[in-house]
């Protein structure tokens, strides 16, 4: 089939649902096990220093191997990795129902970040290179921006259904039919270039790049076990750094790298970066603070711990489809992601006022739609602004930049966070543990002193977000009826 124009193809927007379920599954996946898994530990008779792995596990992978993912797509063919990418997500996800024990499923989780990392890219890139005319792209970005938004949230809702009801096996086998419905739309549906058979994978910058990621995730994950002056947890983010220091050295020099510095020059794709990572570390450690809180501290079973996130669900919906979408070729895209830093920055600053007895109604979900709101207006603009501009060949790598900022945003931010909540909660329990008798409401309350300590740092980023979004992005709103500035091929097959 030959299409001159993606604009022609009647069929682009289908593809957009297929695109859209392919990232839903991958960013719920982040999250959706975690309302399972005291289910599963129990299950499988995990230790409580081991079950962390459920989670580090595939955030491990899926950060560390997004730029060698996002690079594989731009070689092989974005349609061809994203397919790929279903095929072994969806097996992944079937070992991991079907685990027999702990290490069955680390591995399991392992492997879906691996494929993760190949499917996340091609799925952006897909998008990038499908619409170019500003309108359209503006409407498909924006239901985009909501599903990156908003799927760790729908992961906690299908998580705590799925457990409630089936059980926690649920949580990973139901990936395999959203997986197959991919599958065969993609084949059906998606269009993309040939994949650049004569360029080589740039192996010195995989090693470099993919082990400084994941050295660094790593001991940010081991962070919240063990302290951050444990000898195992300096070595390893100090070593990252290195390694990714050594990476950009070589990047200015290899032949064909693995990331362009072209890209990452970009100041307004750097700016976006470091937006979104910066987002996410605060996000992040909302969704941990409040799952904890709603279920431990007021008692919601997983169902009702699911359901208190869907009004931030859908307020991150509305302020992606129906106000950054409408607005974006309208005004610079700093015009919304500064606004909803600030939004998002002032629900966390209302959650800062928790106690061990808040009304969910009345404190709760206030803040709850201000963090919705303000990132549905940050993620679009995110998204769009740091693939507009790219060549073909360039797309895929710089998709996985965006996800890898998402990523390791998301696992600095848990660890990062959550050593602030528990140092603070310590000190706060040994200053007021006088009487005995009150020892079990001292410690109710120190957990909740924690989490708002915790906020106020959550916070401050998201401020420091909205600063550097203010800042560094300062791109200008696209012209209507002006085409994208990446190149769309000719033909397509």
């Amino acid at each position: 089939m030959s299409v001159t124009r993606t604009g022609e193809d009647p069929r682009r927007w289908w593809g957009l649902v297929v695109i859209a379920l392919a990232q839903l599954m991958v960013v719920l996946d982040a999250t959706i096990v975690n309302i399972a898994l005291p289910s599963a530990q129990q299950d499988l008779g995990m230790s409580d220093g081991n079950r962390q792995w459920v989670i580090t596990a595939y955030t491990l992978a899926f950060g560390g191997l997004l730029l060698l993912g996002g690079r594989i797509a731009d070689l092989v063919g974005r349609k061809r990795t994203f397919v790929i990418g279903l095929v072994g997500f969806a097996a992944a996800s079937a070992l991991g129902g079907a685990a027999t024990g702990s290490g069955m499923l680390f591995a399991a989780r392992a492997l879906q970040g691996v494929f993760a990392a190949v499917l996340a890219p091609s799925a952006l890139s897909l998008l990038t290179t499908t619409f170019t005319d500003p309108k359209e792209r503006g409407k498909a970005f924006g239901i985009y921006g909501a599903l990156a938004g908003s799927g760790s949230a729908i992961g906690f809702i299908v998580g705590g259904l799925l457990t409630e009801y089936l059980n926690w096996r649920w949580c990973l086998y139901v990936n395999v039919p959203i997986a197959v419905i991919a599958v065969f739309g993609a084949l059906a549906l998606l269009h993309d270039r040939p994949g650049h058979a004569g360029a080589r994978l740039d192996v010195p910058g995989v090693l470099l790049g993919c082990g400084g990621l994941v050295a660094i995730v790593y001991g940010f994950s081991e962070a919240q076990p063990r302290g951050w002056s444990d000898p195992l947890v300096v070595a390893l983010i100090a070593g990252g750094a290195v390694l990714l220091a050594g990476f950009v050295w070589w990047q200015s020099r290899a032949p064909h790298p693995l990331l362009p510095l072209h890209i990452v020059k970009d100041r307004n794709r750097a700016g976006c970066f470091l937006t979104m990572g910066l987002a996410v570390i605060g996000m992040f450690g909302l969704f941990l603070f409040m799952t904890y809180y709603l279920q431990v501290v007021l008692a919601y079973s997983p169902v009702r711990t699911g359901l208190a996130f869907l009004p931030m669900t859908a307020a991150i919906i509305v302020g992606s489809t129906q106000i950054s979408a409408r607005l974006m070729n309208h005004v610079a895209p700093r015009m919304l992601m500064v606004p909803g830093m600030v939004l998002a920055a002032g629900g966390m600053l209302v959650l800062t006022r928790m106690t061990v007895d808040s009304s969910y109604t009345t404190e709760i979900l206030p803040a709850l739609l201000l963090m919705g709101l303000g990132m549905g207006l940050t993620f679009m603009p995110v998204f769009s602004t740091a693939t507009a501009g790219v060549a073909p060949q360039d797309s895929g790598v710089t998709s996985a930049t965006v996800n890898t900022s998402q990523q390791v945003g998301g696992s600095i931010g848990t660890a990062l966070l959550n050593t602030i909540a528990t140092t603070s909660s310590t000190a706060y329990i040994s200053a007021h543990l006088t009487d005995p008798s009150k020892k079990a409401l001292i410690v109710k309350e120190g957990v909740v002193h924690g989490y708002t300590v915790a906020i106020w740092w959550a916070a401050g980023i998201m401020l420091l977000a909205g600063l550097i979004a203010g800042l560094m992005v300062t791109a200008k709103p696209p012209k209507q009826g002006a085409p994208a500035q990446a190149p769309v091929p000719e033909s397509v097959a």
